[in-house]
């Protein structure tokens, strides 16, 4: 080795150049890459993990995860709650390690997360082939299970030479800390490659630093925003997660206290105002408020902020009904930015918001407009506290009772976390968001199985803070093994664990869409062969206990109200699992979400549905 070189394997490499990468936003500099979660096996043990354990703790923190979507799943969480502005790795052998990467690549890209992934690989010298677990592809030699992570990572590259890490490295930094670009990246090392030693130039691994950009708005684009704003009657801000990852709470609180406008939220984006501040509706679209489904059916002008209208948001293209509806899209991605044949700011949230707030001085909106949005606010502020509210303190506890319990349990800083089933609905509607990141839906990908983990990298990312995971019974059996981790790196998540006997939301869409319910309940067979006997005898609370949690059982509101208030007090991971009355108890659905229904049955129960459907999807516009 001479002065200006460092002889290491490029797994080491690797490792010494991610210690060294940091993003800096606002003056605030932090780890790009805060830490590496792992599970190890033939393709990364000699590798990877040899690397990790000659850098030392402190060098590179290691986390050992039990499954490799999961460690996803946390290191998604943890970027989330970091609002993008520091990351995690994960690395995995070949072969099934490698391919359970897949939900989590996807749920992160989709989600606009950052997160590093590092598959071992099959040899690149494709000496020793076929190796054990690897896939033979009889006319493309290069293809290997690695393949399947191209489509949902932002970057991929396989590194077949050492000295191909240094452009492909930095490359995947840039994607990384790039806030219009993110998600995840993946750098697949053959397993060869990993332990092959190679003359590293020292200024690979100099710190380095990622500057996180505010892009300003385009001053012709904010020209046109502002007499877009200006001439609307009844215009309304749709706040998406745009408006977090940028930390442009404040931005638009004093653009909405300036003006006047309302906002509504999408999942990723609730929380931008507090729950009580007088323009704030709560959700939008097919799970939203009935005052936030309302404005968006009359309003002339909608303003999106950081937010990629999904269906669920627009409700199939069914919401925006008022003839003269034009948007106004405030994005870091001109992707996103042109959405609904909209005009556009092609910048920062924060940014854009206030150079809005500047050019909009004087400018308000009806006082008449004020004042039905709030009467509309304070009707629906009685339907939540109708839902959340338990006139017999020793009955059981419906699911909107739980939550209301819940919120009654909470300190304005929790964090709730939710991902898929029936409670993003009734979340979406009821949940009343204390601050920035109480609210964290994962409601881009919907993972069951998301909400633990995430709770892990939440912990990690705000140690101190309380963290309620919510899971229902079906998401609990898909992934409960990093119980196992938070024990054993003393992580005080809360899961509050509902019992329902199945899949109960897809068992009340399956109804709805002419399915009966087929396949969803948790039952044993009756003698007609369907699902419909007796409740499984399962005992989550007993499996929780078995993994290493303090559980605690709620039969009543009561017992529940005691079990979340030690629960929140408690140092220890722990469960507080509640069987719910099965009756609904959540407001229904204010708009309606497209769901494709069988054009031909032969049962009653999907002939009508088609006739519902038919009538639903006539009212669906094309924006242009």
């Amino acid at each position: 080795m001479n002065a200006r070189t460092r002889r290491l394997t490029t797994a080491q490499a690797l490792v010494r150049f991610l210690s060294a990468q940091y993003t800096e936003r606002d003056g605030v500099r932090r780890r790009l890459i805060a830490g590496t979660w792992g599970i190890f096996g033939h393709g990364n043990v000699a590798g990877v993990g040899q690397a990790l354990v000659e850098a030392g703790e402190d060098v590179m923190p290691f986390h050992q995860g039990r499954n490799e979507q999961s460690m996803v799943h946390a290191a998604v969480g943890y970027a989330r709650q970091l609002n993008r502005l520091s990351a995690q790795a994960v690395t995995t052998s070949i072969g099934p390690g490698a391919t359970n990467l897949v939900t989590g690549a996807a749920l992160a890209t989709i989600n606009r997360l950052p997160v590093l992934l590092l598959p071992g690989d099959y040899f690149a010298s494709h000496a020793p082939d076929p190796l054990l677990q690897q896939l033979e592809h009889p006319v493309e030699a290069d293809v290997s299970v690695n393949d399947t992570l191209r489509p949902v990572s932002r970057y991929f590259d396989r590194i077949t030479r050492p000295e191909a890490l240094i452009p492909s490295a930095l490359q995947a930094m840039r994607v990384l800390a790039d806030p219009a670009e993110t998600g995840a990246v993946t750098l697949a090392l053959p397993q060869d490659v990993q332990a092959e030693a190679y003359d590293w130039p020292e200024e690979f691994f100099t710190e380095r630093v990622w500057y996180v950009r505010r892009p300003a708005p385009d001053p012709v684009e904010l020209a046109a925003a502002v007499e877009a704003i200006r001439s609307a009657g009844r215009p309304l801000i749709v706040a998406g997660g745009g408006v977090h990852h940028s930390e442009a709470e404040e931005a638009l609180k004093a653009l909405v206290e300036a003006t006047g406008i309302p906002v509504a939220s999408t999942q990723a984006g609730k929380g931008s105002l507090r729950h009580d501040h007088p323009a704030d509706l709560g959700g939008i679209g097919h799970t939203g408020t009935a005052v936030s489904d309302d404005l968006a059916r009359t309003a002339d002008l909608v303003i999106g902020v950081g937010t990629r209208y999904t269906d669920f948001t627009t409700a199939s293209g069914t919401l925006f009904q008022n003839p003269e509806v034009r948007f106004l899209n405030l994005n870091i991605t001109g992707f996103d930015a042109h959405k609904l044949a909209a005009r556009t700011l092609v910048c920062d949230a924060k940014s854009g918001l206030e150079k809005l707030l500047e050019a909009l001085s004087g400018h308000r909106v009806g006082q008449e407009y004020e004042a039905e949005y709030r009467s509309g606010k304070d009707r629906w502020d009685e339907v939540v506290e109708a839902a959340y509210r338990a006139d017999d303190e020793n009955a059981v506890p419906t699911q909107t009772q739980v939550l209301g319990a819940l919120d009654a349990a909470v300190g304005d800083d929790d964090v709730v976390i939710n991902a898929a089933g029936s409670l993003p609905g009734d979340l979406h509607k009821l949940w009343r968001s204390r601050s920035p990141r109480q609210y964290h839906l994962e409601y881009g990908y919907s993972c069951m199985g998301y909400e633990i983990p995430a709770g892990i990298g939440v912990q990690q990312a705000a140690p101190g803070t309380p963290v309620w995971a919510l899971v229902g019974d079906g998401t609990y059996l898909m992934m409960p093994t990093e119980i196992v981790t938070a024990v054993q790196e003393g992580l005080p998540v809360n899961v509050v664990l509902i019992q329902n006997h199945g899949y109960a939301s897809i068992g009340g869409l399956s109804q709805e869409t002419g399915g009966e319910r087929f396949g969803t309940a948790y039952r044993f067979r009756a003698a007609d062969g369907t699902f419909s006997g007796a409740p499984l005898p399962v005992d989550l609370a007993a499996n929780a206990a078995s993994l290493g949690m303090d559980v605690r059982r709620a039969k009543t509101v009561r017992e529940l109200r005691e079990a979340l208030a030690a629960a929140r007090a408690s140092d220890r991971p722990t469960c507080v699992y509640v069987e719910t009355d099965p009756a609904p108890t959540a407001p229904p659905a204010e708009a309606w979400w497209d769901v494709p229904v069988a054009e031909t049955a032969s049962r009653a129960a999907a002939v009508e549905a088609r006739e519902r459907y038919d009538r639903q999807v006539a009212g669906r516009r094309r924006h242009l």
